[in-house]
């Protein structure tokens, strides 16, 4: 994490950068932190998820926060975690967007409150997590095209000669991914690495998963005029609950912007960085400090000016409208 980034908390005008309730076991991540919980009366292990305002690129988590972003983030997961559940997936990892599920002996002494929380908070069934990423591309862009450019393939996935960035594949394809600890990169593998590491019965489930998943949410974009070009989805296993031990669930997020990447469909055209409402808007702003050395790709990252901060909530407010049908402004 950035310089000074790590003990700031910011007011709820400025966006929360960081959140430090008093409920044991804290976990941080490059956006969400997470409480455990007591259990459910129902015995269901749960766990407190806070999206924060943090913005994380080239896993880096930059000192700048995007006000308003963990909201909308928050309100896009749980859209598509409710319209998934429509589907046998397996049990629901969200339970409730309901901050009041947090003890009020949580706030006592801290600089947050619970209204800072509101529209934050995501009340989730606790899991073992898969330590693989689950990446789905259905276009060829990102860390997808450069492998592509060198190989001829991604993650040795071989694909058709004469590919353009942007294009779209003949079919979509599962690109696992390592699970990086903040501040390191994550690594693509290839499916058979990934089976090694976690299990070949997991990973076909995963993958099977993933690209059912991938299919259903590109197909209900593309209706609202979004490409979703690729995705990442992680999932765990349950605990605590009899019969449920070996579920594999749907985890963390799902389908946002931070995740995923998505393109303006009218707007779509091969053959080079297309107009995107993700971190990509971020991503060519720091790339553009690191062709002129400005920037290194490690930590600290650099601020961010305000017509970055603004121009990334207003893009991420369209995906909301058009996804959800939701606010299109803070």
């Amino acid at each position: 994490m950035a310089s000074g980034a790590s003990s700031r908390c910011w007011d709820s005008g400025s966006g929360v950068f960081t959140t430090d309730l008093k409920l044991p076991g804290q976990r941080r991540g490059k956006v969400r932190d997470v409480y455990p919980l007591p259990a459910g009366d129902d015995g269901t292990p749960r766990l407190a998820i806070i999206a924060t305002d943090r913005r994380s690129a080239f896993d880096v988590v930059l000192p700048t926060p995007i006000p308003g972003k963990g909201r909308v983030l928050t309100s896009i997961a749980a859209f598509w975690f409710r319209w998934l559940e429509s589907a046998p997936r397996g049990p629901p990892h969200l339970l409730s967007v309901d901050e009041s599920a947090l003890p009020e002996e949580a706030f006592a002494g801290t600089s947050v409150s619970r209204d800072d929380l509101a529209g934050r908070v995501t009340i989730a069934r606790a899991c073992e997590v898969l330590p693989i990423e689950c990446v789905v591309r259905g276009y060829l862009e990102g860390s997808g095209w450069a492998e592509y450019q060198r190989t001829g393939a991604v993650c040795g996935v071989s694909l058709p000669t004469g590919l353009r960035q942007g294009d779209k594949l003949p079919e979509p394809i599962f690109t696992p991914a390592t699970k990086a600890e903040q501040g390191a990169h994550d690594e693509n593998i290839s499916f058979a690495d990934a089976c090694r590491r976690v299990g070949e019965g997991v990973m076909t489930e995963a993958r099977q998963r993933s690209l059912g998943i991938y299919h259903a949410g590109a197909v209900y974009a593309r209706e609202r005029g979004l490409l979703l070009a690729d995705t990442k989805f992680e999932f765990g296993f349950t605990r605590g609950n009899e019969g449920d031990a070996d579920s594999l669930m749907l985890i963390d997020e799902v389908l946002t912007p931070d995740s995923s990447r998505y393109w303006p469909l009218d707007r779509w055209q091969p053959g080079g960085p297309q107009p995107s409402f993700d971190k990509q808007f971020v991503r060519e702003v720091l790339l553009g400090l690191g062709e002129r050395g400005e920037w290194n790709k490690t930590a600290p990252g650099p601020e961010l000016p305000d017509e970055v901060v603004q121009g990334t909530l207003d893009r991420y407010h369209q995906a909301q409208a058009m996804l959800t049908g939701g606010p299109t402004s803070g």
